[in-house]
């Protein structure tokens, strides 16, 4: 009878599996006792996590998840054991494209924000695996280039939720095969893991000379060491208070140190070179970022931690404060690289938008400083094709609720904090300047930004200038790309060396912004700024010393949806 009842508990959890929320819950604490061992790929995890119930209704059956190599072992409520069947679940949240999802039933129903804590158990194996990527037709070679994260004695570097769940999550299915799943599956889960809080204690044993444990979070971790004969345990405890944005991850490798601040380097053996070679273009750094951020404020004890990868082909990865990369690089990359982290430790933000935005900024100013504006803008132009991907993907659900929900200060998708706010603050220092944008930067406070206008309210008191449109189209809400093209323009010469340019533009798109306006004369060229607002025309008159050619409207500043028709020939003058 018992196996009876137990096997019908087991049946109801397999029809409701379809039907569950799996997003009923957020994650508010985790406290892991995590076991690394490199030589059989293991992985090996006991603690607690707290959750709260975050859904519209009371909920009895909730769902936790972790990679498909990995397996639930247990899952206790005050004690006792909660029934659970544990279910393949196909996710390219996870590198092996599924996740392992044990579905519970809870003793009795849990209010809305009401709470539990569960005891869990857990443990498997974590190898290279490709398949989410090799399974879409991407080469096996380049899938490990981007997917490199494995437990193993060469090399062990683990990344969190996005890559490998390695720690307990909750999520509806993601596909690389439905446009944005990717995008919404993860940007739903940073949003509701945001403010948890956790401790994690890793360790690892093994012989011979003790290898590192490093992890990302704010303090980098504290490593102990014990030896035991010719064995020896290495112990690090990682805080994350609270995750905010940042995606757990550890690495285990005998490294050698390289203390320069403002950096920290992790390199590895015969490697020493190439490390020094980034800490010089850190130190040459420091200078340009000083003066567009200032020093470190608010973050005592922040400092960037680089830590090398194996494979020079490895793409790197940041989160929080370390970052993971490849040291063997080109110098100028390097250089890049080290502004961006540089920019991190020096403007703190709880604001991704803002944190990550200004990082990518300062890499563009960065350019531009050694190479000229041109420079900057090809720079940002790397990035503006899968920004206008993402918009366009978008852009079925542009209306005022979901455009809300990803504008800038909500959004977790990558390309909107990272490369759009880049354009926005690169938008911004156009129009206002560099000394104002730089006092504005100085008189920027974290604790202070309440709310989502604090920033805005900075620049207008110091500027005295109306900048709610810009700031509600970009910033506010997500309105997608403007479009700009050349209605109409009307040349007219005034004097034997002297013409006048009349020029309608028009903005197709749904933002506003102000852009610049190039007219290409038969020796130089003149160059104004015109604000055109979303689905709106404007009018400039522009003079001109010798014959106009053509007109370009924006220099590569603005992110647009389509650029083909940003030139418009002049044919004809009018006396």
């Amino acid at each position: 009878m018992k196996f009876l009842r137990i096997l019908s508990i087991l049946c109801g959890l397999l029809l409701q599996a379809y039907a569950i929320d799996r997003e009923a819950f957020a994650f508010t604490n985790y406290n892991l006792d995590v076991r690394v061992e490199p030589e059989q790929q293991r992985l090996a995890v006991r603690g607690k996590i707290s959750l709260r119930n975050e859904s519209a209704s009371p909920q009895k059956t909730l769902s936790l998840q972790i990679s498909s190599s990995l397996g639930w072992r247990s899952i206790q409520l005050d004690g006792k054991p909660v029934q659970f069947v544990s279910q393949p679940f196909t996710s390219v949240i996870d590198h092996t494209g599924a996740l392992s999802d044990a579905l519970v039933i809870l003793p009795k129903e849990v209010p809305l924000q009401g709470t539990l804590e569960l005891e869990i158990g857990y443990e498997g194996i974590i190898p290279l695996d490709v398949t989410r990527l090799t399974r879409i037709g991407v080469p096996e070679e380049k899938a490990r280039d981007s997917d490199w994260d494995q437990i193993s004695t060469s090399f062990t570097a683990v990344r969190g939720v996005g890559y490998v769940a390695w720690y307990p999550v909750a999520t509806e299915s993601a596909s690389l095969s439905e446009g944005n799943s990717v995008f919404q599956t993860l940007a739903r889960w940073k949003a509701r893991e945001a403010l948890a809080e956790a401790t994690i204690k890793l360790s690892h044993s093994g012989e011979g000379t003790p290898a590192r444990l490093l992890c990302n979070c704010r303090s980098g971790g504290w490593p102990t060491y014990e030896q035991m004969g010719k064995s020896h345990e290495t112990v690090t405890a990682c805080l994350f208070h609270p995750l905010k944005q940042t995606v757990p991850l550890f690495v285990i490798g005998h490294y050698d140190g390289l203390d320069r601040p403002p950096v920290n380097i992790s390199y590895l053996p015969d490697h020493k070179p190439a490390a020094e070679n980034y800490a010089l273009a850190a130190q040459l750094a420091v200078a340009f970022v000083t003066d567009w951020f200032g020093t470190t404020k608010e973050r005592a004890g922040v400092r960037v931690q680089v830590v090398e990868l194996s494979d020079p082909e490895a793409a790197p990865y940041e989160s929080g404060s370390m970052l993971l990369t490849p040291l063997d690089r080109d110098s100028r990359l390097v250089q890049l690289t080290a502004v961006h982290e540089l920019t991190h430790v020096a403007f703190f933000s709880p604001r991704p938008w803002i944190y990550e935005g200004l990082a990518h900024f300062a890499q563009a100013l960065y350019q531009e400083r050694g190479h000229g504006r041109q420079a900057a803008l090809d720079f940002m132009g790397l990035q503006r094709t899968a920004l206008a991907d993402a918009e366009k993907a978008f852009a079925g659900d542009h209306h005022q609720n979901t455009g809300a929900s990803e504008s800038l200060v909500n959004t977790s998708i990558e390309e909107f904090y990272r490369s759009k706010a880049m354009y926005v603050w690169w938008m911004l220092r156009d129009m206002i300047g560099d000394d104002a944008l730089k006092k504005v930067l100085a008189a920027y406070h974290p604790d202070a930004d309440q709310t989502p206008s604090y920033l805005q309210h900075l620049i207008e008191s110091e500027t005295k200038r109306d900048l709610e449109w810009f700031f509600d189209d970009w910033v506010y809400g997500d309105h997608g790309l403007p479009d700009f093209h050349v209605a109409s323009a009307y040349p007219r010469q005034t004097s034997v060396n002297a013409y006048v340019v009349t020029v309608t533009l028009e903005n197709l798109g749904d933002a506003g912004a102000e852009v610049p306006v190039i007219l290409k004369l038969e020796r130089g060229e003149v160059t104004k700024r015109l604000r055109v607002l979303a689905q709106a025309k404007a009018i400039i008159r522009m003079e001109a010393a010798s014959t106009p050619q053509e007109i370009v409207v924006n220099d590569g500043s603005v992110p647009e949806r389509d650029k083909s028709n940003n030139v418009f020939k002049i044919e004809k003058l009018n006396r």
